[in-house]
């Protein structure tokens, strides 16, 4: 026996909604960064943005996730869509925020997790100095005690 549904009814609407979500756009819009030009710098081996508001992003290829192994021809093919709110490579097939670049998001939370971890494992010269003059000091200082919670002290009702 054949499963018979409901009708589907259309949901408009009204003139007020779409005054409002117009608004929130243009709002959203003016909070937002947008690009205005998008290129790859084959010879910094950088994705360089160019906001509309004047200022420029240029992000390391090698820390945007799904472009670290892109070759300069796929780079190249970078497009601009949403009115600027999005970067986009149709090969590979990746895509970013620009707002989210903006803000240093470069992929999904294990990829930037990931990012952090090889940057805070980097030794340079500067950081075994640093290492060698804070153990030469009998290395790090200790966290001092938790002080002791205090005891509360309950009184008793008398009896009336």
């Amino acid at each position: 026996m054949a499963k018979t549904s409901a009708p589907v009814r259309a949901i408009y609407p009204t003139d007020a909604e779409i005054a409002a979500a117009r608004a929130a756009g243009r709002s959203r819009a003016q909070e937002e960064a947008r690009a205005a030009e998008a290129r790859y710098d084959a010879e910094r081996d950088t994705v360089v943005i160019e906001l509309d508001s004047g200022a420029t992003l240029s992000i390391p290829r090698a820390l945007l996730q799904g472009l670290e192994n892109a070759t300069a021809e796929q780079l190249a093919t970078v497009e601009i869509l949403s009115a600027g709110g999005t970067l986009l490579w149709d090969t590979p097939d990746v895509a970013f925020s620009i707002d989210g670049l903006a803000r240093g998001v470069f992929g999904s939370r294990p990829w930037m997790s990931a990012l952090g971890r090889e940057g805070g494992s980097r030794s340079t010269e500067r950081k075994a100095a640093a290492a060698r003059a804070n153990g030469a000091k009998g290395g790090r200082p200790k966290k001092p005690a938790p002080a002791a919670p205090k005891k509360r002290i309950r009184r008793r009702k008398s009896p009336a």
